[in-house]
């Protein structure tokens, strides 16, 4: 087989949709759409910190490998945190920016970076990307979230590997949502049934729309949600209003939409991308609190959404231990660093490792707090609750 030619582009306009599509399979995270999205709304883009270098692999005319590839002129967005590498930098008179990302843009998803069918060329462009990071004169590569494969392929090329955790929820083939709550210990399944009673009884209702039936109205109110959420943790919202509204026209297979309403009024929105195998928690907020509100919207319909769709897998994302309560479990995800300066790589690499040491004995701490059944029995009263 012929070596493939690399290229790089700073914009998807230069490759065809339909080509895109087929090299990264039914992911909607990496698929042309998502991405180019980011890009033509402005919120992954230069003028935000956010600079395309997208590392091409091709082949008698043929894609046939890519990297998602960003200058970036800050490290806010990647859910991989290295300020203090870049404080480091900072204090020793040295630039840490820009620096070279692997990443799908504010979205801490598990899934292919070095996208090729075949290991010879998932090489080429790692090796392409390092390169790039020298004649550019760069201070490092990060590759986020990558998949297991990857990661050992980036740690075979010398690359540092980090550890951090998620959560995510498994379904085991349940019938519904009562299934599932079967499986979890007395206290847990009772706290979820209290929860989901007091919003009914509040007069809370829910209701899930994809991509095609979600109106401009509700796109406006969800809006109106995300961006209070931020300004409630004092941050600036990465995403826009057209950005939104057009992964919603363009993937409309792809993007869940939950609704809460009191009153017939709506109070909070929850929005996650899906696929056949997967779906992604994203964004929420509400305009009142309520208790319980949160855990139903962002985990509870998400769930049962994966029921009804046999969708294998939940991802809720990084952080919030109160996820665990929920059914979903932790799990060590990865990224990998190739720092340019050997003697900040040296600190750098220690520094990985004790995290790693750290981030298994959390994961160890947290397995052991399992909210679900160790005997796989019901006693007798837990088999006289109602679902």
């Amino acid at each position: 087989m012929p070596s493939a030619s690399l290229s790089i582009t700073d914009t998807l306009r230069s490759i065809p949709a339909p080509s895109w599509d087929r090299l990264v399979g039914r992911r909607p995270l990496l698929s042309h759409a998502f991405l180019h999205a980011l890009h033509e709304t402005g919120c992954a883009a230069p003028e935000n910190g956010w600079a395309p270098r997208y590392l091409t692999a091709w082949r008698e005319g043929a894609l046939v490998g890519a990297m998602p590839l960003y200058l970036k002129a800050h490290s806010y967005g990647e859910y991989v945190f290295d300020w203090s590498w870049a404080d480091a930098y900072r204090r020793h008179g040295r630039k840490y920016y820009p620096k070279l990302v692997a990443a799908i843009p504010f979205t801490p998803a598990t899934g292919p970076r070095l996208i090729a069918e075949d290991p010879a060329t998932r090489a080429h462009l790692l090796e392409g990307a390092l390169a790039f990071v020298a004649n550019e004169g760069l201070s490092s590569l990060h590759v986020l979230f990558p998949e297991p494969r990857e990661a050992a392929e980036c740690a075979a090329a010398g690359m540092m590997l980090r550890n951090s955790v998620q959560f995510h929820w498994t379904n085991a083939g349940y019938r519904d949502f009562a299934d599932f709550l079967s499986t979890l210990n007395h206290s847990k399944r009772a706290n979820i049934r209290q929860e989901r009673r007091k919003l009914d009884t509040a007069g809370i209702t829910f209701v899930r729309l994809t991509g095609a039936d979600i109106d401009s109205a509700q796109w406006r109110f969800f809006y109106r949600c995300y961006t209070g959420t931020y300004r409630q943790h004092h941050s600036t919202p990465y995403l826009t209003l057209e950005f939104f509204e057009r992964i919603g026209r363009e993937m409309p297979d792809n993007v869940l939409l939950v609704l809460g309403h009191k009153n017939g009024k709506p109070i909070c929105a929850a929005m996650d991308i899906y696929s056949e195998s997967a779906l992604w928690g994203r964004y929420w907020g509400s305009t009142e609190y309520v208790p319980g509100l949160h855990f139903e919207a962002c985990y509870y319909q998400a769930i049962e959404f994966c029921i009804e769709r046999r969708i294998g897998l939940f991802e809720g994302g990084a952080q919030g231990v109160h996820k665990l309560a929920r059914g979903l479990m932790p799990v060590a995800t990865q990224s990998a660093h190739a720092i340019a300066d050997p003697d900040f790589a040296a600190a750098i690499a220690k520094f990985a490792e004790h995290e790693r040491d750290d981030v298994a004995q959390t994961v160890d701490e947290l397995e052991r707090a399992s909210p679900f059944r160790q005997d796989g029995v019901l006693d007798s009263s837990q088999a006289s609750e109602h679902p």
